[in-house]
């Protein structure tokens, strides 16, 4: 099965540094293979699990991501992000 979410990533800090942290630390939690894509930049799609991989995508405040998630847990996945973003990584 495989979910998608396309949202504005509104962390001041955007994708780095702690944020950047708990998306890899998330993304480890599920057994679904995680993507993300900075839609804004057009970089990627990386692996979500990768620290060093989401740090490359440049994301910035204000940045819109394409998140696929990809297996059993794929719905579970996709809403723990739309959760975490959403509360800026609180």
């Amino acid at each position: 099965m495989t979910s998608t979410l396309q949202i504005k990533v509104g962390h001041p800090e955007g994708l780095h540094a702690r944020p950047a942290a708990i998306f890899v630390k998330t993304a480890s939690q599920f057994k679904s293979d995680i993507n993300v894509k900075n839609l804004t930049e057009q970089n990627g799609p990386v692996n979500a699990k990768s620290i060093l991989s989401v740090l490359t995508l440049g994301v910035m405040k204000d940045h819109d991501v394409e998140i696929v998630a990809e297996g059993e847990d794929s719905d579970a996945a996709i809403q723990t992000f739309k959760d975490l973003i959403e509360n800026n990584f609180e």
